[in-house]
């Protein structure tokens, strides 16, 4: 008989993060996680207080893992770069900004704060004042947020996929190019999704409106 090895609490986050990968915020419980384990659920509150507390370990799990920016390099760069890293970390586990953007978890541990406060940090560098700070970081945020949950809201379902792609063409042959003349020109545009460069686009001008306002002095974020 195999002897199976002791479940701690990484064991139950590893296996709660692939669940959810899966299943989704709804399909996350401690009945199906323990399942998913071979244990009782009553076994998961030796290592973890509730489902909280697995979204909030998941999300610190995911965040720890953001690559940090070069201190040395220059205020922009590093900006830029966590940012960045930031938006390729949750967008492997659409599960979390998912979780975050509908404050079912808010990890507030030292290794999921770090990114924020190298941001932070930067946007002082650059000599922004604490409301400035405070709105340039609701604005990476949003961009951050904003271009996550509308590439991933139906991570679930495979959006190249036959019936996919015949709801798309059904929606756009109802398009009248008499009617909407502009939005009927940008239609293929539009049709040609590219999520991490269209985000690095975005994040690129945003960038450039901060070294700008930074430049001009205090008060211009």
């Amino acid at each position: 008989m195999t002897r199976r090895e002791p479940l701690n609490r990484e064991k139950v986050l590893d296996a709660a993060l692939a669940l959810a990968g899966t299943e989704g915020l709804k399909g996350l419980s401690m009945r199906k996680l323990a399942k998913t384990l071979g244990v009782e659920a009553m076994a998961l509150y030796n290592h973890v207080q509730n489902k909280t507390d697995i979204l909030d370990g998941i999300a610190e799990r995911v965040y720890s893992g953001i690559e940090r920016a070069d201190p040395a390099s220059p205020w922009p760069e590093r900006v830029r770069v966590t940012v960045l890293n930031t938006y390729r970390a949750l967008a492997r586990h659409p599960v979390v900004p998912m979780a975050l953007a509908t404050d079912e978890a808010n990890p507030n541990s030292l290794r999921a704060l770090l990114p924020t406060d190298d941001l932070i940090g930067a946007l002082y560098e650059a000599g922004f004042d604490d409301d400035e700070v405070r709105q340039t970081l609701g604005a990476l945020n949003s961009l951050v947020f904003g271009s996550l949950l509308l590439t991933t809201i139906g991570f679930a379902v495979d959006r190249d996929g036959e019936a996919e792609r015949e709801k798309r063409d059904r929606y756009l042959g109802r398009v009248d190019p008499a009617a909407l003349p502009n939005f009927s020109r940008a239609l293929p545009a539009l049709s040609a999704v590219d999520p991490e460069r269209d985000f690095v686009k975005a994040l690129d001008i945003l960038v450039v409106g901060l070294t700008s306002a930074a430049a001009s002095g205090p008060g211009t974020a």
